[in-house]
């Protein structure tokens, strides 16, 4: 099937892309950069529409009216609730339907559509890799055990009625978004401003990291180009925790001498402490890197300068 957007090549202008999760960290980045390259956004709400630019759907109730994706060029799915605190078993339910239930209805509806729309992009996380130390990450090495990787081969695999429609699909491997619009990083830098700032457990966890900008960038290269399958959306310099606490420190001209220590953080956040403060992973955007996508921040302190101007 021809891809009428990746024919144009890495710069598209005018498309119509349908966006979930617009109103989130990510989307509230991506959709003024679509509109200002001219694309045309279509915002999929859970609420009474408020305009044109915006359609209801509900992904509980698996309700989403195929028309309002028709003469959609392609679509975006950012939805998900918070993996960033405690996960008691209800949450933990909520983190794996808010990912499957979006992303599968959307390419269910998107796969009966003629024409189809040429893309699908979904957002997702460098998690489906488990804890694995220092090992060398790319999209080539097996996926990983624990919750986080259970959630992430899940929300992949909810993509498949797309794949098979034959859209083109691309799943992002998301690393720790650092943007001073919310999301890890206010969080991060709240104890270092109080300067009782410090490394998580030993502090040699690996945390890939992606700096907003290179994100939204990112996937805008992704719907103007050829990739599919899966991408690793992370800086190619990831950082262990340690360095990121000095990075953070050094920035802010703050100690960081107050090590959270490990079992704290198992006592005070349980199995999300474990997988997602003490564990990490060291992936790497091979896939973007040989596509030829270029990074305008991959080293972290330029990154962290740029998002703590004030």
């Amino acid at each position: 099937m021809c891809d009428p957007i990746a024919t144009a090549g890495a710069t598209i202008v005018g498309v119509k892309v349908a966006i979930s999760g617009a109103s989130g960290l990510i989307g509230g980045a991506l959709v003024p950069a679509l509109e200002q390259a001219g694309h045309d956004v279509l915002r999929l709400v859970r609420r009474e529409p408020t305009g044109a630019h915006e359609a209801s759907w509900n992904p509980a109730s698996g309700s989403l009216d195929p028309r309002v994706l028709e003469g959609v060029d392609a679509i975006v799915n950012l939805s998900g609730a918070t993996i960033d605190r405690r996960w008691t078993a209800s949450h933990k339910r909520e983190i794996l339907d808010s990912r499957v239930e979006t992303t599968n209805l959307l390419t269910r509806v998107a796969a009966t559509l003629d024409p189809h729309p040429a893309v699908f992009v979904c957002a997702g996380g460098a998690g489906a890799y488990g804890d694995r130390g220092d090992e060398i990450l790319t999209e080539e090495s097996a996926p990983g055990t624990g919750f986080l990787a259970g959630v992430c081969r899940a929300w992949e695999a909810a993509a498949d009625p797309a794949r098979e429609a034959g859209i083109r699909v691309l799943n992002f491997r998301h690393g720790i978004v650092l943007s001073r619009a919310g999301g890890a990083l206010p969080r991060l830098l709240r104890p270092f401003r109080l300067g009782v700032g410090g490394r998580v457990g030993s502090g040699t966890q690996w945390w890939a990291w992606v700096d907003m900008d290179d994100l939204v960038a990112a996937y805008l290269f992704a719907l103007g180009g050829h990739l599919d399958g899966v991408a690793n959306l992370t800086s190619p310099n990831p950082v262990t925790n340690g360095q990121l606490t000095k990075a953070l420190g050094k920035a802010l001209s703050r100690p960081t001498i107050l090590p959270l220590p490990a079992f704290a953080a198992r006592l005070a956040f349980g199995q999300m402490g474990e997988e997602l403060l003490l564990g990490g992973q060291r992936a790497l955007p091979a896939r973007l890197l040989d596509a030829g996508f270029e990074f305008r921040y991959p080293e972290l302190d330029a990154a962290l300068a740029r998002e703590l101007v004030p």
